[in-house]
């Protein structure tokens, strides 16, 4: 059975790595834990219950756990790599679809695929200053020039 496990927010790996520590020291019925980064202040564990609750104690940062357990399916989605769509690169203009910036525009100056993020400056602004939003939030809107 799959359950889920409350945290305090942005501490969810810290309690992942506990959890995990103590099934594995005491030979508890944990079979896999997983924290989807979409998904803040929950963890979810397969196991029993029992075993579940006795990892759990003491732990620093749990609130508790949800005693219903959940379907697999419910989660599916989490556990399937994402596919990237686009490919950006720096010098490329978009505009931002999301966020606290969405409808402005920017030329990108760096572009982290590991995090998923770019960095990039206004366009329409007086003075540009750069910022940093998820690549999910962007669209691209013009390739860099060929040089």
């Amino acid at each position: 059975m799959i359950y889920t496990v409350k945290t305090v927010v942005g501490r969810e790996d810290a309690v992942l790595d506990a959890i995990a520590t103590r099934a594995q020291t005491q030979g508890l019925n944990i079979k896999a834990l997983i924290h989807p980064e979409e998904i803040k202040g929950y963890i979810f564990v397969e196991g029993e219950l029992d075993d579940i609750l006795k990892a759990m104690g003491g732990v620093p940062h749990v609130r508790g756990v949800i005693k219903k357990p959940i379907e697999i399916k419910e989660i599916e989605r989490f556990l399937k790599p994402k596919v990237e769509e686009i490919e950006l690169g720096v010098g490329d203009v978009v505009e931002v679809i999301g966020g606290p910036f969405k409808g402005e525009r920017g030329r990108i100056t760096k572009y982290d695929k590991v995090k998923g993020e770019v960095t990039l400056e206004l366009l329409e602004v007086s003075v540009p200053i750069p910022v940093t939003v998820s690549a999910e939030f962007v669209k691209l809107v013009e390739r860099k020039g060929k040089e």
